[in-house]
């Protein structure tokens, strides 16, 4: 298996959904702009675009869990159909991974490189990509 394969993630929310990109040769992850959703549904074309752009070998889609790792009635369900449509419609190899923490983790990294002005929606939920895809690819190399 070849460890330079480019991996798209995408931090799933209601309002908005976080994106970040990553190469799986270095473990690094950088942000892209976070995509607006209504009621959880994103605007499918937006995430084509994306698709077309990176064409990533995978996709990696964060998984909402309690601090227990059980399931969260509200999201998690949504989060695993939101992966489910990104296969089904762009035929991706997508992976879920465990998100805990993640977004705390990015308003801590946000607020210390760029004090309240950087806690901006889209920026947290793209940071917790981040955060998201390079913990993914710990685990793989880790």
């Amino acid at each position: 298996m070849s460890n330079s394969r480019s991996v798209l993630a995408f931090d799933y929310g209601t309002k908005s959904i976080g994106v970040a990109i990553g190469q799986e040769l270095t473990g690094t992850a950088n942000p892209l702009a976070a995509l607006k959703a209504k009621d959880g549904i994103p605007n499918w074309d937006d995430i084509g675009k994306i698709l077309k752009e990176w064409q990533p070998d995978l996709v990696v889609v964060g998984l909402p869990l309690d601090l227990k790792g059980g399931e969260l009635e509200s999201i998690t369900p949504r989060a695993k159909k939101f992966a489910n449509r990104i296969h089904g419609r762009f035929g991706c190899v997508v992976e879920l991974h465990d998100e805990r923490l993640s977004t705390v983790e990015a308003k801590a990294e946000l607020f210390e490189h760029g004090g309240y002005r950087a806690l901006s929606k889209g920026n947290i939920d793209s940071q917790s990509a981040v955060i998201i895809l390079e913990s993914w690819f710990e685990r793989q190399y880790g």
